[in-house]
């Protein structure tokens, strides 16, 4: 399959015919011009070497070149069709808290590094299944809509802080309600969502969205990040941590794990609550829960990998160009002996 990446490119092949035009204005004008001078047979032997074919040569090598080089710059790939394969998994919702209080580094780095290498790990070791990215705070934002594509998935989990959201809190209620947005109703899948918090300073009224979620097939697994003994906030600048995080009062902030909340979401989602202090724990886990779920079928489209062609449009054009500034306006001898254009 060939594609074109920039197509754009594709309009500056108009000059050919512009060059074109002017190269036959020009030898209309020279023709004109000789015969003010002289005439024709006059002409011929005041300039018996020069011939006329190798003039339309140059400027068909010169024209030839100009393509190639446009065709270098549209950059045409090669690649097999677009294919549509059959995969077998489930669909997969992580959802991260991103509040302040996951800079707290009770477990190292902090809590929210810590939450993404856990979910990068599961990504890792996953197969067919699908997954999909929310980030939440005060109130929740979608990262990464559901797909396949672990690499672009990974990328922007990795951008992930706490500054993406301004509104401070962890609203675990929203989190699970954008998440029932990203399952396919039609793939008819099994659905997982994993919440990775603190639950500190969570919202309330989570009781209602877990069991409305949980009556559309979704299994919620809990992530504890932190530790009850917690730790202070830290304030940085330049990766150094200036001071910490105060409150009214001018005492420093102690963020611990409220693990109670993330068990009883669990709980009523038929899901399950994980420790997340120790990443090969809960990657064996996560692989344990997985081995348990049954896979569906479903349909998934991939682009294979297109490569670049437009060296080849350099190298000819290079070529083209070389022959057109090397190749002298007079006849070949040879050829003239042959006259095989009736050049006498």
């Amino acid at each position: 399959m060939l594609i074109f990446e920039e197509k754009t490119y594709f309009w500056l092949l108009i000059a050919i015919p512009v060059v074109l035009v002017l190269f036959l204005l020009m030898l209309f004008w020279r023709k004109r011009a000789q015969k003010k001078f002289a005439d024709a047979d006059l002409l011929k032997k005041l300039s018996p070497d020069k011939s006329t074919f190798k003039a339309i040569l140059k400027i068909l090598l010169f024209l030839l070149a100009l393509a190639c080089f446009v065709l270098a710059l549209v950059n045409p790939k090669i690649g097999t069709e677009l294919e549509t394969i059959k995969r077998k998994g489930v669909d997969i919702v992580f959802a991260i808290d991103v509040s302040k209080s996951m800079l707290a580094e009770d477990i190292a780095p902090n809590r929210l590094e810590k939450g993404k290498r856990l979910v990068t790990e599961i990504i890792n070791g996953l197969g067919g299944d699908r997954v999909g990215i929310i980030g939440y705070a005060g109130s929740a934002f979608p990262q990464v809509p559901i797909t396949t594509d672990y690499g672009t998935a990974k990328m922007f989990l990795q951008s992930m802080n706490t500054d993406m959201v301004s509104s401070q809190g962890t609203a675990i209620k929203q989190a699970i309600k954008l998440a029932m947005t990203y399952y396919n109703d039609e793939s008819r899948t099994n659905r997982l969502l994993f919440i990775l918090s603190d639950g500190e300073d969570h919202e309330g009224g989570v009781e209602e969205i877990t069991s409305e979620a949980s009556k559309n097939g979704i299994r919620i697994f809990t992530i504890g990040l932190g530790t009850q003994k917690g730790g202070p906030i830290p304030i940085k600048s330049n990766g150094y941590t200036m001071t910490y995080l105060k409150n009214k009062e001018g005492e420093t902030v102690i963020t611990k794990l409220v693990p109670g909340t993330l068990k009883e979401i669990a709980a009523k989602a038929n899901g399950e609550y994980l420790e997340g202090a120790v990443t090969s724990e809960v990657t064996n886990e996560v692989e344990k829960i997985l081995q348990n779920v049954e896979k569906t079928e479903f349909e998934s489209k991939q682009y294979a990998s297109y490569k670049d062609q437009f060296q080849w449009f350099i190298g000819f054009g290079i070529l083209f160009l070389l022959l057109e500034l090397f190749l002298l306006e007079r006849k070949t001898a040879w050829v003239k002996k042959l006259d095989l254009f009736d050049e006498r």
